[in-house]
């Protein structure tokens, strides 16, 4: 099979006598001619393994076939609606993509916002500093072409061990004309100049990104991409930044960009694709056969819009059919940590993975149909082609452990340890008495419910009022009345009652009279997490406060965003 990283310029032949139905395998078929549709490969398990992962050098990788991963989860997969994390939480995904073992995590946007800019320093300077094994990973901010934007960015990431810029600007037609109003020569000069800029700060990594790319025109496009490497950016990240070109499209546009663009042999080409046409992992994947060696991802593939190209689905296609069909291309992600990580997004975030979701939906390990249940019977293999343990998904204890309301920290620990949490002292101590609450009340503990308490456990905050009891009566014309008994930080009783259309309604107005602060209630909304008239529940709540200051834990200006996570028993 031939290089993917020749000197040589890559193209795209349109007279390719095999014209597949896939486009991505069209792309595929072009790039390795080598590789015949009839081809019969071995049908294997993907088991986990992780490939030593070059030095890291800002603009360069030594080993051709290493793909680096850039998450952008805590930056672009925080701009769907809703999804708003607090400085807290983002620390904690962080620290969550250090161990999954991602090579850059962009932070955030370091200019929205203080919190945003608070939020990035941290991350850089505890997580910028601090290797999961024999790796750091860069961190990044997300500035636009401005010295502002450049200065934000750089005072946030500077303290990392690598630190780097991310600056962008429009280059289609219809971005320059209504929303930039400015003609191509002021683009290219303010792109060519910022990249400069940021270099001038002592920034020895910076990227840089044509914003709707996949819409420029091509030569206009290789011209700006151009004049910013001898400005000095060490990346070039290519945006389908409304998701509108399909694989065969993208790929020719990595292979062009690669054969047309002066000094590309400088720097690192990266794809970012959104997913408005469902074509962003495919699109990503045409990319990196086309020459590009850092994919931008996000996990559970969140994102603006539609979101993003999936993280644990680009990297499981590169380890199940890498070395089969896409040229031996690899990352160094321990897969093991996608499932946990997945989980933590979903906590808070509150945007919940669809069930048929590629790698973490909870059906995509899932058999019911017969048949496959008789072959999975018979060599699970035969309809499984990745591990689920290789993805941090263990079902099965080999210890032949069973929780229940006689277990004690050890044993609960080793199956926290296998569910991928790795806990000790307090944190141990305040979820066993949880586990050991749960446990009196339920038959069977499932490992739904151990991951449920663990997040009710840490991906919460600072508890200022204690709910003690609530008590409610419906009737049949949707008049509610509800009781409410809080506990304030001082251990102190509060007792209140009102009226409300429904059961919430009525809840959030007695609270209302207990805490003295006016709240508007947006959404509540309640899932099952587990099985069984005893479930586990998952609730959601966001509310917003009727003035701009912050009146809980996690406030962000005037709208407080908390996802909580509580015990509760179902409705019977």
């Amino acid at each position: 099979m031939s290089s993917l990283c020749s000197n040589s310029a890559t193209s795209l032949s349109c007279n390719n006598s095999f014209q597949s139905k896939n486009p991505l395998l069209h792309t595929i078929f072009n790039f390795f001619p080598s590789i015949k549709p009839h081809s019969c490969f071995p049908y294997t398990v993907i088991r986990c393994s992780i490939q030593k992962r070059p030095e890291y050098i800002p603009s360069k990788i030594s080993d051709h076939k290493y793909v680096r991963i850039f998450d952008t989860t805590l930056r672009d997969g925080e701009q769907s609606p809703g999804a708003t994390m607090t400085t807290k939480e983002k620390l904690d995904v962080a620290r969550k993509l250090a161990k999954l073992g991602v090579d850059i995590i962009e932070a955030g946007f370091p200019a929205s916002s203080e919190a945003d800019f608070e939020a990035v320093r941290l991350i850089a300077e505890e997580i910028g500093n601090n290797s999961d094994g024999d790796y750091v990973p860069v961190i990044c901010g997300l500035a636009r072409c401005n010295k502002r934007d450049i200065d934000k960015a750089w005072e946030a990431v500077k303290c990392a061990k690598r630190p780097r810029v991310h600056t962008f600007i429009a280059t289609s037609e219809i971005h320059m004309k209504y929303k930039l109003k400015m003609s191509k020569e002021e683009v290219v000069e303010k792109a060519r100049s910022m990249v400069a800029y940021a270099r001038s700060l002592g920034c020895e990594d910076v990227e840089f990104s044509p914003e709707d790319a996949g819409r420029s025109e091509r030569e206009f496009l290789y011209h700006i991409l151009g004049e910013v490497i001898k400005a000095g950016a060490t990346t070039l990240n290519i945006p389908d930044t409304v998701g509108y070109t399909v694989p065969t499209e993208f790929g020719q546009l990595i292979a062009d960009i690669k054969a047309n663009t002066p000094g590309i042999e400088n720097v690192i080409i990266s794809t970012h694709c959104q997913n408005d046409l469902g074509l962003s992992t495919a699109n990503t994947l045409a990319g990196a056969c086309a020459g590009a060696r850092q994919v931008e991802v996000t996990i559970n593939g969140i994102g603006e819009r539609a979101g993003n190209a999936s993280l644990e689905e680009v990297v499981m296609a590169l380890k199940c059919r890498g070395e089969q069909v896409l040229g031996g291309l690899y990352t160094g992600i321990n897969s093991q940590h996608i499932v946990p990580t997945s989980k933590m997004v979903e906590e808070y975030t509150g945007l919940q993975v669809q069930p048929h979701k590629a790698i973490v939906g909870a059906n995509a390990f899932a058999h019911e149909s017969g048949i496959h249940q008789d072959g999975m019977l018979k060599h699970k293999d035969t309809y499984e082609i990745i591990s689920p343990e290789d993805i941090g998904l263990n079902r099965a204890n080999e210890a032949g452990i069973v929780l229940g309301k006689l277990s004690g920290r050890h044993a609960l620990k080793s199956k926290m340890l296998e569910l991928g949490y790795d806990i000790e002292g307090k944190e141990l101590e305040d979820i066993f008495w949880r586990f050991k609450s749960v446990a009196e009340k339920k038959k069977k503990i499932t490992d739904d419910d151990i991951i449920a308490l663990m997040s009710d456990e840490i991906f919460q905050p600072q508890v200022v009022w204690q709910l003690a009891d609530v008590q409610i009566t419906c009737g049949s014309l949707g008049l509610s009345t509800a009781t409410v008994k809080l506990i304030d930080s001082d251990g102190q009783d509060h007792v209140a009652c009102s009226v409300g259309t429904g059961p919430v309604d009525a809840a959030y107005k007695a609270v209302d009279l207990i805490v003295k602060v006016p709240i508007t209630l947006l959404e509540y909304s309640m899932n099952a997490v587990t099985e069984g008239i005893d479930a586990i529940a998952s609730t959601r709540v966001l509310i917003r406060g009727e003035d701009d200051h912050a009146i809980t834990n996690g406030s962000i200006g005037p709208t407080l965003h908390r996802t909580f996570r509580r015990l509760a028993r179902l409705p019977e």
